[in-house]
Order: C-alpha cells, then structure tokens, then sequence
C-alpha cells in the first residue's frame, strides 16, 4: 500500500536498513556474486531473488555447493566487497533526510559488518551513527528479530514504537517481527511488496516535521 501524499507518521526512533534503503549498492553487489556464480555454474536466476536484505556468510550457506569451502567463498567474496565501491551512490533524499534529523533520533540496522558498513557509508557520504547495529553483533540475521529488536534497545525506544525502513523481503519480515511499523523503499519494484506493506518509492517522499517530546514527525510529500 502507497503512502499518499499528506500522510502524517510519528515515531520514536528511526531504523534504517542500509543497501538498498539509505544506499544503492546492488550494480556492485550483483556484479561480484554474478561473477561467482557464472565461475560456478549456479544458476543466477535463482540466486539473486534470495541475495539481497541478508548476511553475506548466511548467503553463501545458502547457495554454496556440496564440498565447497564456505569460510574461502565467504572471504573471497568478503574481500571484492570491501576493497570495491564502485556503483555505491546514496538512495534519493538519503542524504538531505538524515541531515533533517536529530542525530539521536535514528540509527543503522544492516546485515553488513562493521567494517563493510562503513567503506559503504562512507562512498556514499554518510557517516555511520554511533549505535548502529551490524551483522557480526548479532546472534541471528534477518529475516529473524534480533536486529531490530537490538536497534531499538540503542535507541532507548519500544520497538511498536520504531518506524523501521526496509527494502527487502528478509528485511520487512524481521522489523515485522519485531514489533516495529515497517515503510518498504520500493524504488523501482513496487510490484515485489506484498500489499499489506507500506510503501514509498524513496526517501524524497518524506519531509521532516519536527520534534517534540521525544516523537518526530514526518509528513508524506
């Protein structure tokens, strides 16, 4: 479901997703796993509907092949995604949004690591919150809970009362679970958001309201 124009949200505390919500990586993200899976000989048809919104080492259980090293898959494709930000540009209205909040107002929730997270950010001009939660501080990786229910135990905030930006199927499942509001980016796949989901094509649709005991407000534009 579209969120129309002159919607008024409120929220707590923000939780972004980064690839994909904040970040455009997925020219790079695709160029290096399609490469894998062509020297492999998987099928990337069906990889690629099932890579995005997870933990890279969960990915790779998922599509490595019997008798494949999966600690050397994971390097190796660890490795071309820190040491390449090639493509990574930020969403639309990522940048002008953030600087329109209080920096105590949200936070990062990525699958990405520490490391990984900020080499993206950091192409993208964004410079990483400081309770962002990344992938290697967390036992389970979306589409479980633990994430976002982590991010807003940072945030100091019940997690009904985060608003939680996603953009993928896993993403959306775990801020759900959590207990959060979720608003799906759907940038140019609309079509792949399940219909109960709220949603907006990119962060340009929103506007800052303002702020006030400890609630801010965003209007739909």
């Amino acid at each position: 479901m579209r969120l129309e124009p002159g919607t008024l949200i409120q929220t707590r505390a923000l939780l972004f997703d980064m690839d994909g919500t904040l970040i455009d990586s997925r020219v790079l993200v695709e160029r290096i796993w399609k490469r894998w899976c062509d020297e492999h000989g998987l099928d990337w048809h069906v990889v690629l509907p099932r890579l995005h919104g997870v933990r890279m080492l969960d990915s790779v259980r998922m599509f490595a092949t019997p008798g494949m090293d999966v600690d050397a898959v994971y390097k190796r494709l660890y490795n071309e995604e820190v040491n390449d930000v090639d493509g990574i540009v930020p969403i639309p209205g990522a940048l002008d949004l953030l600087a329109a909040l209080h920096p105590e107002t949200w936070t990062i929730v990525t699958s990405a690591d520490t490391t990984l997270a900020t080499v993206r950010l950091g192409a993208a001009g964004i410079v990483p919150p400081p309770r962002m939660v990344t992938g290697e501080i967390v036992t389970e990786g979306k589409p479980h809970p633990e994430g976002y229910l982590l991010g807003a135990t940072r945030m100091g905030a019940a997690p009904e009362n985060c608003l939680v930006f996603e953009d993928a199927r896993a993403g959306i499942d775990a801020g759900r679970a959590a207990g959060a509001r979720v608003i799906a980016i759907a940038g140019d796949h609309p079509e792949e958001i399940d219909a109960d989901v709220e949603w907006i094509t990119d962060l340009t649709a929103l506007r800052v309201e303002g702020y006030a005991d400890g609630v801010v407000s965003l209007r739909v534009v």
